[in-house]
């Protein structure tokens, strides 16, 4: 057990980072949670493959990390088009030299609806992107995971709290982000044995991003078919609210997206080397 310690505690000194030569796919990382991480992956020594739906923010996100000395490649496309995901995976092995050690499955929105108002589009759009997206990024890259070489592999899908205790007006979010977790748990079991691949799901409360600030500033994502989706919460609705609305959250306030993303840092990096197939809840304390 003390040789084990040791061997342990002498792992935790990284002069080169945290992640150094390892290859990470972020998806939806032109702004937000996603852009975030990528800074602070390439800050730990990560080359990071930055893809989203749009490309200036992108090739704007992947220009600042290299800029700055870090190893950034932008590679967007859609990840409900079959094609980009195969050519995201090809263009990250590449750029890592033949390997990936880390996919972070960011990428959505939310279109939301009550029940009764909710239409197939709307349904089958966003169980697509949060979904089965997700799982053909890691089928596809199943052959860069699947490998005994020693080093470490880790995926992270990112849910909600709607995936775990559900939303009103959000039936197909949280549908789609409690199969997140599911799915998390099935490659953890069936990737783990063999290949030590580490699988782990983090479940975000509020966070400060375009998906809850106010809808007013006229945030939006253009739809399956060109349609624009607003994106955000109202100001009335904040309003209505008013010195409650972060109430029940222990720390009365909402999370950054530096915060948010220095939690799938932690858990890619080897201080989690012994974490898998959980859904790690980044919430304030909301729901605990």
């Amino acid at each position: 057990m003390a040789d084990r310690l040791k061997q342990l505690y002498g792992q935790l000194n990284f002069p080169k980072g945290l992640l150094a030569g390892q290859t990470a796919i972020i998806t939806g990382s032109g702004q937000g949670i996603g852009a975030e991480a990528a800074r602070l992956f390439a800050n730990e020594g990560a080359k990071v493959i930055v893809s989203d739906i749009d490309g200036a923010k992108a090739q704007s996100v992947a220009d600042s990390i290299n800029t700055g000395g870090g190893k950034a490649l932008a590679v967007p496309g859609d990840m409900l088009d079959s094609a980009y995901i195969k050519t995201l995976v090809a263009k990250a092995a590449e750029f890592g030299g033949g390997k990936i050690h880390i996919i972070v499955n960011n990428a959505g929105y939310t279109w939301d609806g009550v029940i009764h108002k909710t239409t197939d589009k709307q349904w089958d759009a966003i169980v697509a992107l949060h979904g089965t997206a997700p799982f053909r990024l890691i089928r596809e890259a199943s052959p860069y995971f699947r490998v005994k070489d020693g080093e470490p592999r880790s995926i992270v899908n990112i849910s909600s709290t709607s995936g775990v205790h559900g939303n009103a007006g959000q039936a197909n979010y949280a549908f789609a982000k409690a199969g997140v977790t599911g799915l998390t748990k099935a490659i953890a079991k069936e990737w783990g044995p063999n290949f030590g691949v580490r699988v782990n799901t983090i479940a975000y409360g509020h966070i400060e991003t375009r998906l809850t600030q106010a809808k007013e500033k006229g945030a939006f994502i253009t739809g399956p078919n060109g349609e624009k989706i607003a994106l955000g919460i109202p100001e009335a609705q904040k309003a209505a609210a008013g010195p409650q609305l972060y109430a029940d959250i222990p720390l009365r306030r909402p999370g950054s997206p530096t915060e948010a993303a220095s939690a799938i840092l932690a858990i890619v990096s080897p201080l989690f080397s012994y974490v898998t197939g959980q859904t790690i809840m980044v919430t304030g304390g909301r729901n605990m």
